[in-house]
Parts: C-alpha cells; structure tokens; sequence
C-alpha cells in the first residue's frame, strides 16, 4: 500500500546526519506520461502518479544554505551554494514516496565531487547567478563539466497567493524521502522539515536545455502546469538504508537517483 500524501513529514528515525536550508525556491513542473519517466528510475521504484494517472517532472533552483553534519556545526563558505536539480517522483515495492534525481548542477566544486562520491548523487559543477529583487525571482546556470554544458535561465513573479490544502502542491512539494540509484543498488533517504510556506508564481523567462540533457527533450518548449515559490525551509536527513527490491523496479540507467 503507498503512504498518504502528507503536508507534515513523520519524525526522522533516528538523528539527523545532515541538516541544511533550502531557501528562495523556485518550483517548476511539468505533467508526463510516466513511461517517459520510469527507465530513468532506480531499481525497485516506479513512477509516482497524481489521481489523473500523470507523473511529473520538476526543475527547481534554489539556495542550499548552512549545510552541516550533526553533531558537527555549520560547514563555513562550501556549505552553501545554488543549485538547480531535475527531479522525478517515485514510489518503491514498499510503498514509501521519494523524489528521484537526474541532475544537479551546484556552484561549488567541492560539494559536488563529495555527493558524488559518498552518496551517489548526479551532481554537477556549473556556473550559477540567483537574486531576489522584490518579489522577482531570477536564477541562471551553465554547466562546466561534460560535453553538452546545458544552461538554464528561469525569471519568476511570486504573487500574494497562498497555496494551502492543494492536493497537486503537496504531491510536488511534501516528500520526505529520496531514492538514490548506484549500479544495480537503491538506497532510500528520509528527510523531515516544516511544511514548505507556498505562493503562487508566475513564470516572466524560460530558456532551458537542464530538462533536454536529463532525457525529457522539448519539455521546456511549453509552459510549466505548475508554478510556486517559497521562502525556504530547514530540513534534516536521516541516513540511508538500502532497498530490497521485490520486483525489477524501474529502468535503471546508471547516475538515476532519488531524494
């Protein structure tokens, strides 16, 4: 049976071995068939689906704030950064919901090879700009690693409309876990934090090729079906466990992740 979708996350179990800020996000989604989702899934997931039957995929820029590993303090200057990340939304054989990674790009050189290495995470170096003008969000990024170096440019207007009790919002924002695939192995992620404060945005400027590398080609070349903003929030990550998969679990192409 597949847990509720819930705006308020369950207590971390066991401590938290890593905390950080995620603050001025930018929530972009788009609605997808999801066979177009589940070969780039880890083994033992599946696409997540909303009740008409879609699955979503989102590109999200943000700034990651005060990183630290409790009970260490805050990392100073690499424990924060922008990054833009492609997510995908998963459920496993137990049915525990999770967001799947397919990139993402980080401003700092350092964070990016330890995700890398010591979690598996599809981290990428890039070049990033972010800046908050009023309720003007902006956010531009170029890769500098790899052949292709997709970039991205994303301006959106946060507007005074509150989003609470939406059930497609809470789909997209409030989940609690991610999946990350290394080979033919899964490990499963819980994180926790306080319900993400929502508004409404509206979208000013997409040019986008982030989606295109990470296997959803022209998906940017329609506006997103949804559009929201937050201030930030704290979150906690508990540490990993492995996923025993009952079944072949999805397509698996080697760097799929989960968060």
């Amino acid at each position: 049976m597949t847990e509720p979708v819930s705006a308020v996350a369950a207590a971390l179990p066991g401590r938290a071995a890593i905390r950080q800020r995620w603050s001025d996000a930018v929530f972009l989604h788009w609605r997808v068939d999801p066979t177009q989702v589940a070969p780039w899934l880890p083994r033992g997931t599946r696409p997540d689906t909303t009740p008409d039957g879609a699955t979503w995929v989102g590109l999200i820029p943000f700034r990651l704030e005060r990183t630290a590993f409790p009970p260490l303090p805050v990392v100073p200057w690499l424990g924060t950064f922008l990054e833009t990340n492609v997510r995908l939304y998963a459920v496993d054989d137990a049915g525990r919901r999770s967001v799947v990674f397919r990139s993402l790009d980080a401003a700092h050189l350092l964070p990016v090879l330890a995700a890398r290495i010591a979690i598996g995470l599809p981290y990428r170096w890039a070049r990033m700009r972010g800046e908050r003008i009023g309720s003007t969000y902006r956010y531009a990024s170029e890769r500098l690693e790899g052949a292709s170096r997709p970039r991205t440019r994303i301006a959106v207007r946060r507007t005074d409309e509150r989003v609470d009790g939406d059930a497609t919002a809470d789909f997209l924002t409030a989940r609690w876990a991610m999946h990350v695939g290394r080979g033919t192995q899964t490990t499963y992620w819980r994180n926790e934090h306080e319900p993400w404060p929502l508004l409404r945005g509206e979208l000013l400027e997409l040019d986008d090729e982030l989606l295109a590398d990470a296997g959803f080609p022209g998906l940017a070349d329609r506006a997103p079906d949804s559009v929201l903003v937050s201030p930030g929030v704290v979150t906690r990550f508990a540490g990993p466990t492995l996923v025993r998969a009952e079944s072949g679990g999805g397509g698996v192409r080697e760097g799929a992740v989960s968060t």
